[in-house]
């Protein structure tokens, strides 16, 4: 591969593309689809593309909110969250919870799923969610550049205390990852990587 077979750019120049092709790159991402409480009890749910787990022991996952949203607030003030898997049965309800609405709006009525109490931390999980993290918060991170420059974008991690997973979705004591038919977060359809045609959709913000 030669110079001239390379599509080259600086980021902090553009990339002369018609879509900027990072996040399409990084793909598939799993969907962090997180439920937390407000210090005045307010629940709130919603999803996040940049989300993965970092460690084992403790076992920590992350997810990153490009500006400062009411996810990162709510654990900012109570340091508990819960991670709910999506589904492909849960996508739809996923989706709308990615629509901008008042603090005060209970996103899990509004996605028209089950708050369920979890065991550890006073946060809901997902009841339709066959598999939910309850997290305790570690560390709330504000990303910045190479420069020392802030950017509008908060890490928080948490540590895993509790895990729920659907009992049908373990066999032999092995966790089927492709029978639980998770979805994630690709780039665009047809984008990049090896997969039938068939498993690939697209869904519109609602917002």
């Amino acid at each position: 591969m030669t110079e001239q077979d390379l599509h080259f750019y600086e980021p902090k120049n553009g990339h002369g593309l018609k879509h900027d092709p990072f996040n399409a790159i990084v793909a598939p991402r799993p969907i962090g689809w997180i439920s937390s409480r407000d210090a005045d009890g307010h629940v709130n749910l919603a999803p996040y593309s940049f989300f993965n787990a970092f460690n084992y022991t403790p076992p920590i996952i992350g997810f990153s909110s490009t500006q400062w949203k009411d996810s990162v607030a709510n654990i900012k003030d109570t340091g508990e969250f819960v991670w709910n898997l999506v589904t492909r049965d849960l996508a739809t309800h996923m989706n709308a919870t990615a629509a901008h609405v008042a603090r005060e709006v209970d996103e899990f009525k509004l996605a028209g799923v089950t708050a369920v109490p979890s065991k550890f931390v006073n946060v809901p999980r997902v009841g339709e969610s066959p598999v939910a993290f309850e997290c305790k918060v570690t560390q709330i991170i504000q990303l910045q550049g190479a420069d020392g420059t802030k950017a509008q974008a908060w890490l928080t991690l948490g540590e895993v205390v509790a895990v729920h997973i659907d009992k049908a979705l373990i066999k032999d004591g092995v966790y089927q990852t492709a029978l639980a038919h998770p979805i994630v977060r690709a780039g665009r359809r047809g984008d990049y990587f090896e997969i039938k045609a068939e498993d690939m959709f697209e869904m519109i913000r609602p917002d």
